[in-house]
């Protein structure tokens, strides 16, 4: 399975049967939503903070702390397969244990990659309060900041958590950090409010088409994850799984991942 050309934006147009894209089409929809959801949660605490009010939104979890834990491990998992299958190499990772949860419901865990340093650039980015400026991309400005090829990689990974909570669960619980890492990226690139959601679905239909396909590498290296096993046994669990679903080996022990991924044909 090749990634999904930037020239493709639809689920229509996906070479799929009806059944697919009609399944395709309803969690993309989801996924959409589920950003919206994340964005608005995120003003609300912003107004509830210039207020001096408390968090608009309770952080109510939808089961108990062991259903926590399970989503955590899902999502932080989904981020896992994602980068690794389109050629960025996770280096660490971290997910809360079942006394940090005790202690703090809303603990979350999280996967560091190599090649996103350009995060820790943006990561102090004061969001405008409709996230996006009006203006249309600015090449100038921001030149060097982060290339295309690996914008495109970044938006597939960040979504990789709430798709794999929706892909599971059929719901997710809505903690945004992930979706005000990836507005204040795309606010520092300069992107308008139209171009950023178009990049966006784009993204969502890739990394959607990627967790379905390795769904149960996802859950290995969630249990992996759940029993604090390396890196390297992460990767052994996709690669396992890799081998299965498509008759070979993917490129873990190969020296320049990128350029063996199998995933990397169209993203730029």
């Amino acid at each position: 399975m090749l990634i999904v050309p930037k020239r493709i934006s639809v689920v229509d147009e996906l070479e799929l049967n009806d059944a697919d894209k009609m399944s395709l089409h309803s969690s993309v929809d989801s996924i959409l939503h589920l950003v919206k959801c994340c964005r608005q949660f995120a003003l609300e605490e912003k107004v509830g903070a210039f207020l001096g009010q408390d968090s608009l939104t309770n952080g109510d979890c939808y089961g108990s702390l062991s259903d926590d834990r399970v989503m955590c491990l899902q999502h932080e998992a989904g981020h896992f397969v994602v980068g690794y299958l389109l050629g960025i190499l996770p280096k660490r990772y971290r997910v809360p244990s079942m006394e940090e949860l005790e202690k703090d419901n809303l603990a979350g865990g999280k996967v560091e990659f190599l090649g996103f340093e350009f995060l820790h650039e943006v990561s102090n980015t004061t969001l405008p309060e409709t996230y996006f400026t009006n203006r249309k991309h600015s090449s100038k400005e921001y030149d060097g900041i982060v290339s295309s090829k690996t914008l495109n990689r970044f938006l597939c990974v960040i979504l990789g958590g709430l798709a794999a909570e929706l892909l599971m669960f059929g719901y997710s619980e809505l903690l945004h950090s992930d979706v005000d890492q990836l507005d204040r990226v795309m606010s520092r690139l300069g992107y308008s409010t139209d171009m950023a959601n178009s990049q966006i679905k784009w993204a969502a239909i890739n990394t959607l088409l990627i967790l379905r396909r390795h769904h149960k590498a996802t859950s290995r290296v969630a249990e992996a994850m759940a029993l604090g096993r390396s890196i390297g046994f992460c990767i052994d669990a996709i690669e396992t799984d890799f081998g299965t679903t498509n008759g070979g080996r993917h490129f873990g022990s190969q020296a320049n991942t990128q350029a063996k991924s199998p995933f990397l044909t169209n993203i730029y």
